[in-house]
């Protein structure tokens, strides 16, 4: 009876204490007391209204309340601090942190150890960086809208979302608007970062050194760089469109082993593409055009697949310089190109002839900008015809051997359409001051 007796107490005690929901009414101090105040698993419930921060949640916690209930850093430090795992905030707005960029002041700072957090359906308007997650695993951040600072230099301003060495971080559905970068992931790896929405940024997804992750479903409209690759391996890119951004649309920058499939690039971006010493890189069934270049493929990058991709309307379709060929199509499928007169007699979609998108011009005008002005001259277009009709002729470059007759298709919502039409509306050559999209020190 005894030992009974004993047993039943022993579960009783290790019974989970049912979470009570506490109301916390506006006020300086308010937030703060509630939090010291209240035991591991309750929901903390604001009223409207005007909360002081900075906190620092160090208990598992639910914050939420309505849109209206704000948390104001008074332009100290990060306004909530999460030092405890399963904290979830959700449904508030959080404005006023510090602009202490080597504190990486933020809305929302997620810590070492805080693991399993969920930031979802607030507005983070004003800070440095929207939300900070800095050392804390398995990571939710859902449905936040996030807008940045807006100060002349965008250098100077912080990232809507920063992921440093915060492994399985999900990032879906949010729209991230201003400051610097939308996401920026450095030292990190298994995240899956998709259908977000950047506006108005230096880069929509900046990666250095996160590995194994995803980038998927995104859309990137009128930023100086739609997504960013650096010092990265394995990293799937899908699905994920870039309108009328400014430098480039993809950049694979030293990322190797990466699969970029059934992105849309388009609207008068500098290179739609851009593989700088990338290695071993499958990129297929993807769209590029209305760029002042294709792709421009450089710096040794090797044994990469190129297949089944459209290049439409680019001013050049391929920047590539190089004393040997390299063959652009796989197991029989290669790329379609819209500045290729081929035939298909066999009807199998695959035209007759291979395709060389350069020439010996080309390899003249890229080392000798000058040689532009005689590009209309009669000596240039016999040196062009007879290339064409000896093609033993030609200098080493791409090859396509089984160009394609039709190019895959990408639709566009129409509400995406018509912020990228404002976005060409607006575009100041001014912004483009600030930084150099190809010097690795001002990444």
């Amino acid at each position: 009876m005894l030992r009974s007796l004993t047993l039943l107490v022993s579960l009783l005690i290790a019974l989970p204490v049912w979470a009570a929901e506490v109301r916390v009414l506006p006020g300086a101090g308010t937030l703060a007391n509630a939090i010291a105040g209240a035991a591991p698993g309750d929901v903390l419930v604001l009223d409207a209204g005007q909360f002081a921060g900075p906190v620092t949640i160090d208990r598992p916690l639910t914050i939420t309340g309505p849109e209206d209930a704000f948390i104001d850093g008074l332009g100290r430090g990060t306004v909530i601090t999460i030092d405890a795992s399963d904290v979830r905030i959700a449904e508030l707005t959080i404005t006023g942190s510090g602009l202490d960029s080597q504190n990486l002041d933020a809305g929302i700072k997620i810590l070492k150890k805080a693991d399993r957090a969920v930031i979802e359906g607030n507005r983070l308007l004003g800070n440095l960086h929207g939300i900070d997650v800095h050392g804390g695993r398995d990571a939710v951040v859902r449905n936040n809208t996030i807008e940045g600072t807006q100060t002349p230099r965008m250098n100077d301003r912080g990232n809507g979302i920063y992921v440093w060495n915060a492994p399985g971080t999900l990032i879906e559905g949010n729209t991230i608007r201003w400051g610097r970068d939308g996401i920026f992931s450095n030292t990190s790896r298994k995240g899956i970062y998709r259908n977000n929405l950047f506006r108005d940024l230096r880069f929509a997804v900046h990666y250095m050194y996160t590995n194994d992750s995803e980038i998927s479903g995104n859309v990137s409209i009128g930023n100086h760089l739609g997504y960013a690759i650096m010092f990265s391996n394995k990293v799937v890119i899908k699905d994920n469109l870039s309108l009328s951004d400014i430098s480039h649309g993809v950049m694979l920058n030293y990322a190797n082993n990466a699969d970029v499939s059934g992105n849309l690039v388009r609207g008068g971006a500098d290179r739609c593409t851009f593989i700088y010493n990338a290695h071993k890189n499958l990129i297929y069934d993807n769209r590029f055009e209305g760029c002042a270049i294709g792709i421009h493929f450089t710096a040794g990058s090797e044994r990469n697949i190129l297949t089944g991709n459209a290049f439409v309307g680019n001013r050049t379709q391929v920047k590539y310089v190089g004393t040997r060929d390299i063959e652009w199509s796989f197991e029989g499928r290669g790329n379609y190109w819209s500045d290729h007169p081929g035939f298909d007699l066999g009807g199998d979609g695959i035209a007759d002839s291979a395709f060389r998108p350069n020439d010996l011009m080309d390899h003249i005008l890229w080392s000798q900008p000058a040689a532009a002005l005689l590009t209309g001259a009669p000596a240039v277009q016999l040196i062009r015809w007879a290339q064409s009709s000896f093609p033993a002729t030609l200098p080493g470059g791409v090859v396509d051997s089984a160009p394609l007759m039709a190019a895959p298709m990408v639709t566009v919502p129409p509400e995406y359409t018509a912020m990228e039409a404002e976005a060409v509306a607006r575009r100041k050559e001014s912004d483009l001051d600030d930084f150099d999209i190809d010097d690795l020190t001002s990444h």
